[in-house]
């Protein structure tokens, strides 16, 4: 039923972060969640101090540099200073430089970048729009497979049970857990900020109650992660709090005590799995002489024998179902946890069973633990690309650092192209890439960059053409995903500040330009836009006898509740019914305990069965703690961090960090002090929180802290607002997937005594 909104005022709209509505009287914003969502997100309080900030890009604008000089290399990109530009002037400016390099070089020369959390709407999703245009304009792109948050396990998992989307979208629900789950191993914890986000909108957040229940039942909730706070007090859960990087090591050993007592489910391996002699061998210590015991595991994972054995023997005969969570494999070798985990739930004979087995990255995102939509929800083709090249989506700094180099990825080598014009619209890599100084040398390196932004990002502030483009408050738009019922006409809310435009009409206005517009446009408005892609929906309604309104009656509606699916299990629950019938995608059909496909690729760092693999970066006396630089509470990413509900997160202006009392007593830090991370990397400075729900040689710095580059008094280069990324190191998971290993580092800590930097992440640059 449509939701009838007291208020006329109030117009529906959807974010990631759910589905709200909203009024703008022309100088305030008002939000309110929707009505019947259990647990609401309150990241929507970011939009109204977000819509009108100072911080907005209210004009086109081109670096001086870049003007004077043309394009080319230039060590003053990120430094330089820009000038106002109008539409019609830099629209001829940038149609001629994509000629230009198009000419010159081809399209192999131009990278489109952007992350697809821009906007919840499923036309303008910025990602899209920029492929599209590329597409269908200059013939392609050099793109990005994979990305940042799951970039080890998407390409890992087709080699070991299916794809992702299978093994984490379509598996055991929330539903499931609550009624049959008597265990649930955690490890990485299931984080409500995480959980309470989905790509497209989400309309009731259910995970909180869901645990809540499942808990009150008698389900035993595990906690494996170094910090406590990775699981809500309703879960009531016990924390096994494991030495950051080791979840693997655990797993082993946990297999390893079912093993060697007989109580693994030997008839499930026996009929379900492939390769599970070899990885028997490494687990008992035949083939390299280390059985993998509670004893081996205890002092890499610091947690005790006793405990680790008890917790196995505890698991044998239990539903249990097993959740690696996305943040274990955001390190190096992150492919092993992954693995692991399916070959945990494999030896305990759980997979495919309701309220059991392995459900990847459940409680990572909103999408996860839900039944599918039983009709589709269409999104923005992107056409056809031409450009056969791509990257890891982590790679972008090597590949721009070393053009015509090679490296390897599931089992190819590949070499960098050499990239002339990046194009990003819809995502800050100055967020969720590693090591920010590296990056911001390999954008120098470019000979124009070019980026559509509501705000002055890190990104922005990097580029040589910045297009200022609508918020999603600012456009119409339809909020769907193919794991919640709601479909949310976006109605716009305010009209575009400055002279911000769609990212539609501007690239309309270059495909004009470049000769272009029909093959790009189809000769569609926005609304009409938004019409042809409702009706795959309507159409699917109406083919199943249900209501299927026309689209300017869900328009006025203002949104839509489809069918869902039955929970069925999906592809596991199909596979344990019937091997022969429904087999796995993998080489054998059933479960790869040991991949030969893997094993014949020769990568040290990926071997052919799920094994420990030491860390090159491990705590030193040097740089002792380690890093959790994790998903914040507060943004989506770095999304409007300027917002009001983000900034009331922060102290004196700066991220808060978490640590340890007895780490800070040992170097005379105090609740609110402001100190400074380092290590080898970068430097950044931050408010310190005290907490003992975490381990001692532990800090944790939450990501999404926009890019503030500063000196101290000693001339020493820091991030002055806290942003974790100066201080992780950009390299891969490992050669299979080449993945983002982000979610931790190493450094030292100490209070920052000189004079504070003022904060100027969210000031105009200069004209």
């Amino acid at each position: 039923m449509p939701q009838h909104r007291a208020d006329p005022s109030y117009k529906p709209h959807s974010a990631h972060w759910g589905a709200f509505s909203a009024a703008w009287d022309g100088q305030t914003l008002s939000v309110k969640p929707r009505a019947g969502d259990p647990d609401p997100n309150p990241l929507i309080e970011n939009f109204p101090e977000a819509l009108r900030h100072k911080a907005r890009v209210t004009t086109p604008m081109v670096r001086k540099g870049w003007l004077e000089r043309g394009p080319g290399a230039d060590a003053m990109r990120g430094r330089d200073t820009f000038v106002a530009m109008g539409w019609p002037e830099v629209l001829d400016l940038l149609s001629k430089e994509l000629q230009r390099v198009k000419d010159d070089h081809g399209a192999q020369a131009i990278f489109g970048g952007s992350y697809g959390w821009s906007s919840a709407g499923r036309f303008h999703h910025a990602q899209s729009q920029v492929h599209r245009f590329l597409n269908t304009t200059l013939g392609g792109y050099v793109r990005s497979v994979n990305n940042y948050s799951a970039g080890a396990a998407l390409p890992l998992l087709p080699h070991v049970l299916g794809s992702l989307d299978e093994v984490a979208r379509r598996n055991v629900t929330w539903e499931q857990i609550v009624e049959h789950s008597e265990f649930v191993l955690c490890f990485g914890g299931m984080a409500l900020k995480n959980s309470r986000v989905a790509s497209g909108g989400v309309s009731r957040h259910i995970e909180r109650h869901s645990m809540q229940a499942a808990a009150k039942r008698g389900c035993r909730f595990i906690c494996i992660s170094p910090l406590k706070s990775d699981l809500p007090d309703e879960a009531a859960s016990e924390w096994l709090p494991v030495t950051p990087g080791t979840d693997t090591a655990l797993m082993l050993a946990l297999v390893h005590a079912l093993v060697t007592r007989g109580l693994h489910d030997s008839d499930f391996i026996r009929r379900y799995c492939d390769g599970w002699s070899a990885f028997e061998d490494y687990l008992l210590g035949r083939s390299d002489g280390t059985p993998k015991t509670a004893a081996w595991a205890a002092p890499l994972c610091g947690v005790a024998e006793q405990r680790i054995t008890e917790l196995a023997l505890a698991l044998a005969g239990k539903r249990v179902l097993v959740v690696v969570s996305h943040s274990l494999q955001r390190s190096e070798h992150g492919e092993q946890p992954v693995w692991m985990g399916a070959v945990l739930a494999a030896a305990l004979g759980q997979l495919g069973l309701p309220g059991g087995g392995y459900n990847y990255a459940l409680g990572t995102l909103a999408h996860y633990g839900r039944r599918n939509n039983a009709v589709p929800v269409a999104a923005l083709p992107q056409g056809t690309n031409g450009v056969e090249d791509f990257i890891p989506v982590a790679r972008i700094s090597d590949m721009l650092l070393n053009p015509g180099q090679p490296f390897d990825y599931n089992g190819v080598r590949r070499r960098y192209p050499h990239i002339r014009l990046a194009y990003w619209a819809g995502g800050n890599p100055f967020h969720h890439h590693q090591d920010l100084h590296r990056l911001a040398e390999a954008l120098r390196t470019l000979e124009t960059f070019v980026v559509h932004e509501i705000a002055w990002t890190g990104t922005a502030r990097h580029a040589d053409i910045v297009l200022p483009c609508t918020m999603t408050l600012e456009r119409e738009d339809i909020g769907a995903t193919s794991t919640d019922p709601l479909m949310v006409a976006m109605h716009r809310i305010a009209e575009p500040h400055g002279q911000a435009r769609d990212d539609y009409d501007i690239f309309c206005d270059l495909a004009e330009r470049l000769g272009r517009l029909d093959e790009f446009s189809e000769g569609r408005t926005s609304r009409e836009w938004l019409a042809h892609l409702y009706e795959r929906t309507r159409k699917a309604l109406h083919d199943q006898g249900l209501e299927a309104p026309g689209f300017e009656a869900f328009w006025q509606r203002g949104e839509l509740t489809l069918p869902q699916q039955d929970d069925d299990g999906g592809l596991l629950r199909a596979f344990r019914e019937d091997p022969v019938a429904h087999p796995l995608p993998t080489p054998s059909g059933k479960v790869q305990i040991s991949s030969p496909t893997i094993a014949n690729f020769g990568y040290a760092d990926c071997p052919g069965h799920p094994a420990w693999l030491p860390f090159r970066y491990a705590p030193t006396a040097e740089y002792p703690l380690w890093l959790v630089a994790n998903q914040p509470h507060a943004k989506l990413h770095s999304q409007m961090d300027f917002g009001g509900h983000s900034q009331a997160s922060k102290r004196s202006g700066r991220e808060v960090c978490t640590l340890h009392p007895a780490a800070a007593g040992a170097r005379g830090i105090r609740e609110g002090d402001i100190v400074r991370l380092h290590n080898e990397i970068g430097a950044c400075l931050a408010s310190a929180h005290l907490s003992a729900d975490l381990r001692e040689d532990v800090v944790q710095l939450a990501t999404g802290a926009w890019y503030d580059p500063a000196t101290d008094e000693q001339g020493r280069a820091m991030c002055a607002h806290g942003n974790p990324n100066v201080l992780t190191r950009d390299i891969g998971t490992s050669s299979l997937a080449q993945g983002c290993a982000g979610q931790l580092s190493t450094v030292q800590i100490e209070r920052h005594e000189g004079l504070l930097p003022p904060i100027r992440a969210f000031d105009p640059p200069s004209a």
